[in-house]
């Protein structure tokens, strides 16, 4: 699986978990929607430092950002 949609998919995941929209997110992180939206579908290539930033956002590891999540089908 390419890494930005492992990325993509477990974000949303752990922001719906927790409750919150994209738009929620962005009031705490500093990341437009659009960018958190464009990275739920996988079509940005964060840094390092932006996972870093988005895991502080939702209260998680940033390793929970790029855990495999065992839905790949390769």
């Amino acid at each position: 699986m390419d890494m930005r949609e492992l990325v993509g998919r477990n974000f949303a995941r752990l922001r719906r978990e927790k409750g919150l929209t994209q738009e929620q997110i962005e009031s705490i992180s500093g990341f437009s929607q659009q960018y958190l939206s464009s990275l739920e579908r996988g079509r940005r290539n964060p840094t390092i430092i932006t996972l870093y930033e988005l895991a502080q956002a939702l209260g998680v590891s940033h390793v929970d950002l790029v855990r495999p999540d065992g839905k790949d089908e390769s």
